[in-house]
């Protein structure tokens, strides 16, 4: 029988090794996975590559798991804002790598490992500092740039419902990032608001098939976190 459920977000956040890339959910703190960063936090694995639209608010979360110094490499597009100080300590002292992606080529370079695709050609960035040392092409009369995918050992997403088979439905605006992080990482660990019984998905509304989804945790939402 299959059975992807888990018993806590320590269990399910075990195996995450040193020196692991990791793609965390979240657009802020909208749909970010805050209890199984807090168990990533307790298990202390250090040299990790954070993939995320964010590098973490305030000092909970992602910021949090910067803070605890497990982070080497952030690869974001926005990772700065009013309350981004841990971020911003970190990388000024030069504790924490940026690679800056804007937010359009890093949906699509994890759409491209997801796929299985070796690369994307696209517009943004052209001409600027983000493409020295990339391949270039004028393809139909446009300039584009070269960009290869991301994929990860392992996602984080936060859902609001899946089933002993990892089917995953959203809510609202906290879907952002987490589908297509699914597709691109060995491992994709789901935590969610609610189990429930299989067959009570609507198939229709399922967002992210149990193929993609390896591990489903309940956990109860942090105060911090928003739809």
């Amino acid at each position: 029988m299959i059975n992807k459920i888990f018993s806590g977000t320590d269990e399910a956040v075990e195996d995450i090794f040193d020196g692991a890339v990791v793609m965390v959910g979240g657009f802020g703190p909208a749909g970010q996975p805050s209890a199984l960063l807090d168990a990533l936090i307790r298990r202390r694995p250090r040299g990790l590559t954070i993939i995320s639209n964010n590098a973490g608010n305030g000092e909970y979360g992602l910021a949090a798991l910067l803070k605890a110094g497990c982070v080497k490499k952030v690869v974001c597009s926005f990772p700065r804002q009013v309350d981004s100080w841990v971020f911003d300590e970190l990388y000024r002292r030069g504790d924490v790598e940026l690679e800056l992606v804007p937010q359009g080529n890093l949906a699509a370079r994890i759409q491209a490992g997801g796929a299985g695709l070796g690369g994307i050609f696209t517009p943004t960035g052209f001409g600027t500092e983000l493409a020295q040392g990339k391949e270039t092409r004028r393809i139909d009369g446009k300039d584009y740039v070269f960009e290869t995918p991301l994929k990860a050992d392992f996602a984080l997403i936060k859902a609001l419902k899946g089933d002993r088979w990892g089917n995953l439905i959203f809510d609202k605006t906290g879907r952002n990032f987490g589908p297509i992080m699914a597709t691109a990482a060995a491992c994709t660990i789901a935590q969610v608001s609610e189990t429930v019984a299989l067959g009570a998905l609507d198939p229709e509304a399922v967002v992210t098939p149990g193929i993609f989804v390896q591990r489903v945790v309940q956990a109860a939402a942090a105060l911090k976190e928003s739809a």
